[in-house]
C-alpha cells in the first residue's frame, strides 16, 4: 500500500525504518532519504510506525 505519494512510500518502507530505530514519521522519511511534502501522510505513517514498534 501506498503511504505517501508525494514521496512514492510504501507501507513495508515504514515499517522497516521503524524496525531500524525511527520513532517519527520524520525519522523514517529522513532513513528513506525523502521528507515530507504535503502532510497528508504523517498521521497514516505514525500510526503504522506505533503498530510496528508495539509488536516488536
Amino acid at each position: 500500500m501506498v503511504v505517501c505519494v508525494c514521496n512514492a512510500i510504501r507501507e513495508q518502507d515504514v515499517r522497516a525504518a521503524a524496525r531500524d530505530g525511527a520513532t517519527s514519521a520524520c525519522q523514517a522519511y529522513r532513513a528513506l532519504g525523502r521528507s515530507p511534502k504535503c502532510g497528508q501522510c504523517v498521521p497514516f505513517a505514525r500510526e503504522i510506525i506505533n503498530n510496528e514498534r508495539a509488536a516488536a
